[in-house]
């Protein structure tokens, strides 16, 4: 098998070679990336002739796929797996698998991040503490005691669950399953508008479907409280950004802490967050530590072995 990485993993070339000799020991023709290709003839170039693809998460439109009329399988560096042309392997019936579970740690602890952030005014503290001023104006609110609303509750939304708690939060959930390992954490299911309503803080840890698309927009934002925030760490196009802009503007919610976006950063000038009040934005990070990049790679390259020795992990239902 020819097995072709078509972007970095985020990774020491040391690492990738470590990795890949689990796969060339056993015969396999391995081709690493180590420099993101940028245009799409390069990329062509790159996928020929492969039975398999490495991806993380950047687009794999059905070009690339069908450059390789002999691929059967892709795995993918990543939780999502909505930048792939899912139709066309659908079609052509190539098998995905993703990197489930790697960035559960350091995707909690960003959203904490941007909640005490949020919260805090940290960033405007800073800015006054170079400017020679003091708090005042920036006097900040508590974790302890507040209302943390969780939409999906999967390992993540577990994770950020038992910070909370930690914290001294109280636990609301939403998600199409009421899981018990959820509720035994301290996790209360209610309805989407109750949680909307109630909570202090939602965050959101959803994946991007035809449900969950701009599952935060105007009508639900104003459902939420006035002194409320609003963190996604998950994936842009759950929530409006228009939206989102207008009602941290007109002060219908107190603040958000944003990591995703509609596309991948560097997003465009105009984007209606950039001008928003009281906004804490990162540019697609919360999946990104040394911990995590290894340990995706480490699943990404057993997902391959796995899938060889005909006892395939982390299948993506297509």
């Amino acid at each position: 098998m020819r097995i072709v990485m078509l972007e970095p993993l985020g990774i020491s070339q040391n690492d990738v070679q470590t990795l890949s000799k689990s796969l060339t020991s056993k015969g396999h023709e391995f081709v690493p990336c180590y420099k993101k290709i940028e245009t799409n003839e390069g990329l062509l170039a790159q996928a020929s002739g492969a039975d398999i693809f490495i991806i993380a998460n950047s687009p794999l439109n059905r070009d690339i796929i069908e450059s390789a009329p002999n691929l059967k399988m892709i795995s993918v560096a990543f939780t999502g797996i909505d930048h792939v042309d899912i139709a066309t392997c659908k079609e052509k019936g190539i098998t995905i698998c993703n990197a489930a579970g790697y960035s559960t740690n350091s995707v909690a602890e960003l959203t904490f991040g941007l909640i005490l952030s949020t919260f805090r005014n940290i960033i405007p503290c800073d800015i006054a503490t170079r400017e020679s001023k003091t708090k005042a104006g920036l006097v900040g609110n508590e974790l302890y005691g507040k209302t943390l609303g969780i939409i999906g509750t999967g390992s993540i939304g577990k994770r950020v669950a038992e910070i909370g708690k930690a914290f001294g939060c109280k636990l609301l959930g939403y998600s199409r399953t009421q899981r018990e390992d959820a509720k035994n954490i301290g996790i209360t299911y209610v309805t989407l508008e109750n949680l909307l309503k109630e909570s202090d803080i939602v965050s959101l840890h959803v994946p991007l479907t035809d449900e969950t698309k701009l599952l935060i927009n105007k009508k639900n934002l104003s459902l939420m409280k006035p002194s409320s925030i609003l963190i996604n760490a998950a994936r842009g196009g759950v929530v409006d950004s228009e939206a989102l802009a207008n009602a941290l503007n007109n002060e219908k919610i107190a603040g958000a802490g944003i990591d995703v976006f509609e596309m991948e950063p560097p997003i465009p000038t105009n984007h209606p967050l950039l001008n928003a009040k009281n906004v804490v934005l990162t540019p697609h990070a919360a999946f990104a530590t040394d911990e995590s990049m290894l340990k995706r790679a480490e699943i990404t390259f057993g997902n391959i072995t796995k899938w060889l020795e005909g006892n395939p992990q982390n299948l993506m239902k297509l």
